[in-house]
C-alpha cells in the first residue's frame, strides 16, 4: 500500500495546477504518470450540455478509432443458419439464438459487444432490461442490428467504440493504452471527440461540449482545451 500511496501522491503533484492543456500536452502527462504494473487504459470523459431524459437530446454513436483500442473485444452474435456460420467465420466469440438468450437470462454475460440479425430482434428484445443498462443492446443506429454480420464483427474486433450519454450528461470511453505512441493516442482522442461532435442532437442548446478530460486507469484526470481536441 505504501508504494501505491507514493505513486498516487507523485501523480497528483505532477498534475497539480494543470488544466486546459492541448491534447498533446495532456497525453504526454497522462502517459508519463501511468506507472501501474499493467498496461493502463487511457480514458476520455466528455461533459455535454444535454439532458438525455429528453429524446431530442440523446447522444449516441459509434466511431472506429484509427489506431484501435488495444483491448481484446469479446463479441456475441444472435443469428441462425448461414448468418450464424458467417459470424463464426468472422471471429465472433459466442453465436446463438434462444440458447444464447437463456444463457444471458441466467446471468452469464461473457461479451463486450452484442450483434444481431434483424430477424433475431424478437428474441433479443426479451433481454432489454438486462442488456440495455449495460449498453449492450443491439441497435441499428450503431450498426449492431444488421445482415452484414461479417462487417459488424470485424468492426467490433478492430477497435470500433460505441458511446452513449449517461444521465449526468457525460460520454466516456477507452481510447487506447498507455503503451501507445503519443501520436496514436492523440489521433484516437481527436477521432472520438469528432464523432461526439457529429452526434450533437437537434435539441442541444447553448454550449454542447462543456469539458473534456483524460486519465489513465489508475491516474488522476486532466482537462483538455476543447478547441485543441476538436482540431484535426
Amino acid at each position: 500500500m505504501a508504494k501505491l500511496g507514493k505513486r498516487t501522491a507523485a501523480a497528483r503533484e505532477a498534475f497539480a495546477g494543470k488544466s486546459d492543456l492541448t491534447v498533446e500536452e495532456a497525453v504526454a502527462l497522462v502517459k508519463s504518470n501511468a506507472n501501474a504494473k499493467f498496461d493502463e487504459t487511457v480514458e476520455i470523459a466528455v461533459n455535454l450540455g444535454v439532458d438525455p431524459r429528453h429524446a431530442d437530446q440523446m447522444v449516441r454513436g459509434v466511431v472506429g478509432l484509427p489506431n484501435g483500442t488495444g483491448k481484446s473485444v469479446r463479441v456475441a452474435v444472435f443469428a441462425r443458419g448461414p448468418k450464424a456460420e458467417e459470424a463464426q467465420a468472422a471471429g465472433a466469440d459466442i453465436v446463438g439464438a434462444e440458447d444464447l438468450m437463456e444463457t444471458i437470462q441466467g446471468g452469464t454475460i461473457e461479451f463486450d459487444r452484442c450483434i444481431a440479425t434483424p430477424d433475431m430482434m424478437p428474441v433479443v428484445g426479451r433481454l432489454g432490461k438486462i442488456l440495455g443498462p449495460r449498453n449492450l443492446m443491439p441497435n441499428p443506429k450503431v450498426g449492431t442490428v444488421t445482415m452484414d454480420v461479417k462487417a459488424a464483427v470485424e468492426a467490433a474486433k478492430g477497435g470500433e467504440v460505441q458511446f452513449k450519454v449517461e444521465k449526468a450528461g457525460v460520454v466516456h470511453a477507452g481510447v487506447g493504452k498507455a503503451s501507445f505512441d503519443e501520436a496514436k493516442l492523440v489521433e484516437n482522442i481527436r477521432a472520438f471527440v469528432e464523432a461526439v461532435q457529429k452526434a450533437k442532437p437537434a435539441g442541444a442548446k447553448g454550449a454542447y461540449m462543456k469539458k473534456i478530460a483524460i486519465s489513465s486507469t489508475m491516474g488522476p484526470g486532466v482537462s483538455l482545451n476543447i478547441d485543441s481536441a476538436n482540431s484535426n
